[in-house]
């Protein structure tokens, strides 16, 4: 596969920040892979986890499973349209219906995951149009060209950014010169701020919004910068420089008490830095080439970063204070990985779902499976809720039974 295809990953990409009201699905709540649930197997059977059920009606696309609302929500592109695929828990379609054109040519499909918070469910299309839903009547309450409205410029593989959502605020990253990032009025969709950033394109990122220095900001992997903003201004608070040979970051960043971890695939690795008491400016710790993860997220566990390389085919365990690979494996191939209840869980780009056991900066493989439903590429991230495994690939979602 060349790595190029890998770009989609970006569209995996997919969503959300948590607050009360807002329904966190895409690498759970905190945007770090991490899933609060208990009571979970920590061995499957010798065939995988029971499979409850699965649906096998969805376009194609490449976005996470939405538990909202004692529902189930998917996207997926049907001709040149997306579609909402509403199920019950128990995997029957409730509803389908349209949010927009989405991204044809190469590796066709619905990339970001939508955000749902209360009724309304927010979806960035690969054409570069925000859209807001009623999930009440399934119908459009308003939309925003985040091209024509806001300079912004598509990218080869189509606009992909898993949205945040903090109270009534929405953010977005258009990529334009003047307006490069934005926050809108998630209820009206009108402009709150606008930021010139550094003027760089997006780059398949879905950002991060953190609490440090007394308050909230907001950072993104940009076109060539990495760049940290006052989520209540837009205000550039600093910027590092960042670029891989085609500047591609669908990774959402790591932050833990003070220091940030950045990276991105094809041959460029990860960055920790450390941002200042006050959040004004950071300075660069340690980099990594090893961990040049393309599509699959990563996850910090007990002082080691957790995930698999591109170009460099293994799984490794980073040492957070060093940026030393401590362990290093291809027990099983290059993936996306999630974390919940003292387990990794890693589906693989063959189509292998693995249950892992993390072990003191390394992990071995407690069990595995293979997912033999669906179609295209296997990129999508796992989401686990109440319980349920849900495993999106191409035009079928699968849920599996995982607990005890």
């Amino acid at each position: 596969m060349k790595s190029s295809a890998l770009l989609i990953i970006l569209f995996l990409c997919f969503s959300f920040f948590a607050t009360a009201q807002t329904y966190n699905n895409w690498r759970g709540p905190d945007r770090d892979g991490k899933y609060p649930e208990t009571g979970l197997l920590k061995q499957w059977p010798a065939g995988g986890p029971a499979m409850l059920w699965a649906f096998e009606g969805l376009g194609r696309g490449f976005s996470s499973a939405i538990p909202a609302n004692e529902k189930i929500y998917v996207t997926g592109m049907e001709g040149d349209i997306g579609f909402v695929y509403e199920l019950s828990k128990q995997g029957q379609l409730l509803r389908k219906f349209p949010y927009g054109q989405e991204m044809g040519g190469n590796y066709p499909g619905s990339r970001s995951t939508p955000t749902v918070a209360g009724n309304l469910m927010y979806i960035a299309t690969g054409e570069g149009t925000l859209v807001c839903i009623d999930l009440s009547t399934g119908t459009e309450k308003w939309s925003r060209d985040l091209f024509n409205e806001f300079d912004g410029k598509n990218i080869r593989w189509g606009f992909t950014e898993n949205l945040i959502i903090d109270g009534d605020i929405i953010y977005c990253a258009p990529g334009g010169k003047k307006n490069n990032i934005i926050a809108l009025h998630r209820i009206t969709g009108k402009l709150i701020w606008s930021s010139e950033g550094k003027g760089n394109l997006s780059a398949y990122c879905s950002p991060l919004l953190i609490n440090h220095g007394g308050r909230k900001i907001l950072i993104n992997m940009m076109h060539s910068n990495i760049v940290g903003l006052d989520a209540s201004t837009g205000r550039l608070l600093w910027s590092y420089p960042y670029a891989n040979q085609r500047n591609i970051h669908p990774n959402s960043p790591i932050y833990y008490d003070g220091y940030l971890y950045c990276f991105s695939g094809y041959g460029m690795g990860g960055v920790q830095l450390k941002l200042s008491a006050d959040g004004n400016s950071v300075s660069k710790q340690w980099f990594d080439k090893k961990l040049d993860n393309q599509i699959g997220g990563a996850v910090l566990l007990d002082g080691y970063i957790y995930g698999s390389g591109n170009r460099n085919r293994f799984w490794y365990a980073i040492d957070w204070q060093t940026g030393e690979s401590v362990f290093e494996t291809r027990d099983i191939d290059i993936g996306t990985v999630i974390y919940a209840d003292g387990m990794l869980y890693a589906y693989t780009q063959r189509g292998e779902l693995a249950l892992l056991e993390p072990q003191n900066g390394g992990f071995r493989v407690v069990s595995k499976t293979t997912v033999e439903l669906g179609s295209d590429q296997h990129w999508a991230h796992l989401v686990i809720d109440n319980g349920i495994l849900y495993v999106r690939h191409g035009n079928a979602l699968m849920a599996y039974d995982i607990k005890k």
